[in-house]
């Protein structure tokens, strides 16, 4: 009892640090400008240059930045435009293609310091891209095909002439926005935490790393392949990388295994990913399962992609 008191409260802690520590920040950061690039107009332009552009895909005009928030900042920062797309009633559509991508593109926070450990960034971006544009596409014609497509785009507010009493309740908007989110993921996040800590504790990872190794093996994967995989998919792209970098130090990977595996392990699909994405308002929490099914596409194919350049 006083071990899974310790596991539960270990998680706990990992989870407020997380979400005050690394969500909040950005949040407040990312959604106070993009709230402001909206008050100033140049949301809205965007959208309308590039709708004809990737509306076929099933990305609305929004969708490019958080294609650049997540390739260059980090698994967090799409948040905040998702955060917006859903508030300004982005068609579900269109919402849940987005979304899609978002979470089957390659993090900046895992990609770039990978580079160390010999991860060819050039080449991870453009199959991540790649990916991510199939994810939204196959989202958008396929799985969501029956999801409304009509969006209600509402205008941004504009109580305020003056400038900077504006941009300050801006930053204070966005701060009660970001707040409302990151204290929504914590739950989430802790009961994801313990699962990983109790299937640690159990010594479940282990026994099935060792009945599964020779079969990765035999395909030529690495033998940890599938303890990255659970520690991914489980705990996040944060943990893996940990674990990544530390059996490439100890020479248990080398550069061609994390370039090999980096089409499945670096994306923010994971336990912990979608219970974030979720938490961004209810339009997006109605449509993450068949955002997901896209995602998973959408990672398949950069798989490959990885297999065929690097196996």
């Amino acid at each position: 009892m006083d071990s899974l008191a310790t596991l539960i409260l270990t998680a706990g802690r990992s989870a407020v640090e997380l979400s005050l520590f690394v969500l909040l920040p950005i949040m407040v950061v990312m959604l106070s400008l993009m709230l402001w690039l909206e008050s100033r107009g140049l949301v809205s332009l965007l959208a309308d240059r590039l709708a004809p552009l990737l509306l076929p895909l099933g990305i609305a005009g929004l969708g490019v930045f958080a294609l650049i928030q997540e390739m260059f900042v980090s698994s967090t920062a799409p948040l905040a435009t998702i955060a917006l797309m859903a508030k300004r009633n982005v068609s579900p559509r269109h919402l849940t293609a987005t979304l899609a991508m978002v979470m089957s593109l390659a993090q900046a926070n895992v990609v770039f310091p990978l580079a160390a450990a010999g991860l060819q960034i050039g080449s991870v971006i453009v199959i991540a891209i790649a990916g991510g544009l199939v994810a939204a596409a196959i989202t958008y014609h396929l799985f969501g095909r029956n999801l409304p497509a009509t969006s209600l785009t509402s205008s941004p507010d504009s109580d305020v002439d003056d400038y900077d009493r504006r941009l300050l309740a801006i930053i204070r908007r966005a701060g009660q926005d970001a707040w409302n989110i990151t204290i929504g993921a914590m739950p989430l996040l802790i009961v994801t935490l313990v699962l990983v800590s109790l299937l640690r504790a159990s010594g479940a990872i282990d026994w099935l790393e060792s009945q599964c190794s020779w079969l990765f093996e035999l395909i030529g994967f690495p033998s940890a392949t599938l303890l990255l995989a659970i520690t991914k998919f489980v705990a996040g792209g944060t943990a893996v990388l940990g674990i990544l970098m530390e059996q490439y130090q100890s020479g248990e990977l080398s550069s061609r295994d994390i370039n090999l595996l980096a089409g499945l392990l670096i994306s923010p699909l994971d336990l912990a990913g979608v219970a974030i994405f979720a938490t961004a308002g209810k339009q997006v929490a109605a449509v993450i399962k068949v955002a997901v099914l896209g995602a998973i596409v959408g990672i398949l194919f950069r798989l490959v992609c990885h297999v065929l350049m690097f196996h």
